[in-house]
């Protein structure tokens, strides 16, 4: 390639350009080169002296592996009973399933695979290989008595090293669905009607056999059926008695010899041989079933024949929109950092009664109880607040949780409503309330009302004077009488402390964070993740399988804090390294170094000519 000098009088120095530039075109080399390629040879031996070398420095795979060694050894040891042969350590065991469950394999096949294809996997388990019934095993089983402690033990190290302080506590709610078949329900409403024409159908026959008796004038039974009842053991009892006169009468069938009359007595026996078959074949045993089932039920209204654990519950992944139920379990979990501080597992498809039996369990473990505890509108009950409040003397934390009508209640509409009790005047020397039509509403008597927890709740019933001939009694109440008021004076008291807290500046800016918190958390193990469904059944199971998923979360978030701690001072030193080579000079050449071959060479000319 020819070489252009350029010299100019201001110049004392020659400038060489290496290019080139013709108008037509820019010449190219006719040089042919040989295409090289970097070593390859799969078939070469070779040996890797230490595979840690080759776990990045910030791996979520260091962080399981730290964790994990930072339980103590008695808290798994104490579960193996020992003798018989030597089962895999715990420590490996449970560091291969967390980071699987990091890695978004939550099957047990899958997992084995990763202990023989994944190297972060191979290196944890310290290239053992357990299969999927060993793993199956020790996650379904094995973890089940120690899942609890070790939940706390890695939540009382993340406050350790000062990633959470337990002092905001972001409670809420999400349902996941359980590994059973949507088809296999038994419902509570069926169970019991079943169950009651089912001892209709006993009455029946009881009257029946009544009937039988006297027309025979039979002394089998000398009191009456419906004083041995229709129980399980009553029937137990009139079935052994019908027994044994079917018993006689057989006996006297093979003794007749006259044919009519054993044919008379076959029929006798058959009247007898139908109630009998009846209650040992078909009363008891249904007896036996909805007792069962009964038993099973507690007080939800339906489960699942597979997993009778799981209750049927409406989710919000809904493809058919149809609102079908399907069976799965009510996760209640707070938040902190979006780190999971607690998590309880319920069978109860609403909140509201799933909040006191999570705070109660958080009260007998080891971890601290938090100081505020913040949670949405679906936890806004008496019952809930007054189990925040506890004892006067001692407080057992605070709260900011609104009641179900805290948003409505600040709407312009809603302070226009006439309707609306809490827009009217109260006298408190009568203890009535002035309507909007300026009629008295008087106290007229106490009510004691209980919720479907058992919780009593107390109620003063107000009415109008009279509501004849008022022109504003359409748009105040659709009763026929007169207007009634139900005011529960313990109710309205939380809830005026509630609205207090709610509409304290530095309060509202905490409880403006519920949703950043919690919520998004939900968002990483459902959809990031993709973990909808529980693999295991069971609650005990279901709850080690979720613990497992709490701890991977927060593992990953430990990760990424680290990562993100080794990436900052790396960038600081670029950006300062831009600051300090940035001149006009520079610029220039960026700037030159980013045009076209052309532009760049006719650019060039133009400067020096």
């Amino acid at each position: 390639m020819s070489n252009q000098m350029i010299t100019n009088k201001n110049y004392t120095t020659q400038t060489t350009l290496p290019l080139a530039v013709k108008e037509e075109n820019i010449i190219v080399s006719k040089r042919q080169y040989a295409p090289t390629f970097k070593p390859y040879n799969n078939r070469q031996v070779q040996v890797i002296f230490d595979i840690e070398e080759l776990i990045p420095e910030n791996h979520v795979a260091r962080v399981v592996d730290e964790m994990v060694e930072t339980i103590p050894d008695e808290h798994l040891f104490s579960h193996y009973p020992g003798g018989g042969r030597r089962p895999f350590h715990p420590k490996m065991m449970l560091k291969v399933i967390l980071f699987g469950y990091s890695q978004k394999v939550y099957s047990c096949r899958g997992i084995q695979k990763l202990t023989e294809e994944n190297l972060p996997t191979m290196w944890l388990a310290a290239m053992q290989r357990p299969d999927y019934r060993t793993i199956n095993d020790f996650r379904g089983q094995r973890m089940k008595p120690m899942m609890d402690q070790l939940f706390q033990t890695m939540i009382l190290k993340l406050i350790e090293d000062n990633h959470i302080t337990m002092e905001n506590y972001f409670l809420d709610g999400t349902k996941i669905e359980d590994n059973a078949n949507k088809y296999s329900f038994e419902w509570k409403k069926a169970t019991v009607r079943s169950e009651e024409k089912l001892r209709q159908k006993i009455q029946e026959t009881l009257r029946h056999i009544e009937e039988m008796t006297k027309a025979e004038e039979l002394e089998i039974f000398n009191e009456s059926l419906q004083d041995i009842g229709t129980a399980p053991s009553g029937l137990e009892q009139i079935a052994a008695r019908l027994e044994t006169h079917v018993s006689a009468l057989s006996g006297e069938i093979e003794e007749e010899t006259d044919t009519q009359v054993r044919k008379e007595k076959r029929k006798k026996r058959s009247g007898w041989k139908k109630p009998f078959k009846l209650i040992r074949e078909d009363f008891l045993p249904r007896l036996a079933k909805y007792n069962v089932q009964n038993e099973t039920f507690g007080d939800r209204n339906s489960y699942s024949k597979i997993d009778t654990d799981a209750t049927f519950m409406r989710m919000k992944e809904d493809h058919m929109k149809n609102g079908q139920l399907k069976p799965g379990y009510n996760v209640q979990m707070a938040t902190e950092n979006q780190f999971i501080l607690f998590y309880t597992i319920h069978q109860r498809p609403t909140d509201t009664r799933c909040f006191i039996p999570h705070l109660e369990k958080l009260t007998s473990s080891s971890l601290p109880m938090p100081k505020t505890v913040i949670a949405d509108a679906g936890y806004g009950s008496e019952e809930n607040y007054l189990y925040a409040i506890g004892e006067e003397k001692e407080p057992r934390f605070d709260f900011l949780i609104p009641y179900g009508t805290y948003l409505k209640e600040k709407t312009r509409k809603a302070k226009k409503d006439i309707k609306n009790v809490m827009n009217w005047s109260y006298d408190e020397k009568d203890d009535c309330f002035i309507c909007p039509n300026n009629r008295k509403v008087v106290f007229k008597k106490y009510q004691i009302r209980k919720n479907a927890s058992g919780h009593e709740q107390s109620y003063k019933i107000y009415e109008c004077e009279d509501c004849t001939d008022c022109p504003l009694k359409p748009q105040c109440t659709k009763a026929k009488g007169n207007r009634q008021v139900h005011w529960n004076t313990v109710f309205e008291e939380m809830k005026a402390k509630a609205k207090a807290a709610l509409e304290c500046e530095d309060k509202a800016a905490i409880y403006a964070r519920r949703k950043v918190e919690v919520e998004s958390v939900f968002g990483h193990i459902k959809g990031n993740r993709s973990f909808r469904r529980f693999s295991l059944r069971g609650l005990d199971k279901v709850n080690v399988e979720f613990g497992i998923v709490a701890l991977a979360h927060n593992l990953l978030k430990v990760a990424s804090i680290r990562l993100a701690t080794f990436l900052d001072p790396i960038r600081t030193k670029k950006k300062l390294a831009k600051k300090e080579n940035f001149s006009p000079a520079s610029l220039l050449f960026q700037g030159l170094f980013r045009q076209p071959l052309l532009t760049l060479a006719l650019t060039t000319l133009s400067m020096f000519t």
